[in-house]
C-alpha cells in the first residue's frame, strides 16, 4: 500500500518554499474577514446604514468625494491592523522553515507576517500595504511609512476627525 508523504516529511526535504496567503490568515489573530458582507458590517456597522460594502468603500473616488469618510475606513483598519498580534500560526509556520529559503505571496494588506518576524525582503504584498501611503494627486510614484501618522477616528461614524493626512512632497 503506498502512503503519502506527511507535512513533516514534505517540510524536512523541500528545498525551498513559497507561502501563499489571503484573508483567512489572519482571522485567528481577530481580524475581521472584510470579504461576507454581514463580517464587514459587523466590523463597520454605520455603513450598512449608508448602504456601502467593503468594494463600495476601498474605491479611491472617496479621497476625492468624502475624504473624511475614505481616511476613517482606511485609518480604522490601520489602526486595528497595528494593535492586532498575529496568531501563533504565523510563529509555527516561521520555526518550521528555518533554514530553508521562503517567500510569502500574499493579498493581505495588513501586515502580520511582518509582525510574526518573517523577512521584509522576502514578502510581496500583492495588493500594498495600508502601513505605507502614497500621493493620491499622484505628484510622484514614491511611497512612504504610514508608522508615524496619528490615526483619530470618530468611533460611532468612522469618520476621520482632525486635520487630514497630506502628501509630505507637494501638501496634496
Amino acid at each position: 500500500m503506498e502512503h503519502s508523504a506527511s507535512l513533516r516529511d514534505i517540510v524536512r526535504t523541500a528545498e525551498s518554499f513559497i507561502i501563499t496567503a489571503g484573508a483567512g490568515m489572519g482571522v485567528d489573530s481577530g481580524l475581521p474577514d472584510f470579504r461576507g458582507r454581514e463580517g464587514f458590517w459587523t466590523a463597520y456597522p454605520p455603513f450598512r446604514k449608508l448602504g456601502l460594502s467593503f468594494s463600495d468603500l476601498a474605491n479611491p473616488r472617496w479621497f476625492e468625494e468624502d475624504p473624511r469618510l475614505a481616511w476613517g475606513f482606511y485609518g480604522h483598519r490601520m489602526g486595528l491592523y497595528r494593535t492586532t498580534a498575529p496568531h501563533n500560526g504565523f510563529a509555527v509556520l516561521r520555526d518550521s522553515l528555518k533554514g530553508k529559503p521562503h517567500w510569502v505571496f500574499t493579498s493581505n494588506v495588513d501586515g502580520q507576517f511582518q509582525r510574526a518576524g518573517f523577512s521584509k525582503g522576502r514578502i510581496v504584498e500583492i495588493h500594498g500595504s495600508i502601513h505605507h501611503l502614497q500621493c493620491a494627486s499622484p505628484c510622484s510614484s514614491k511611497i512612504w511609512s504610514a508608522i508615524d501618522m496619528h490615526i483619530d477616528i470618530d468611533p460611532v461614524d468612522f469618520r476621520w476627525r482632525g486635520p487630514l493626512p497630506t502628501c509630505p512632497q507637494c501638501g496634496a
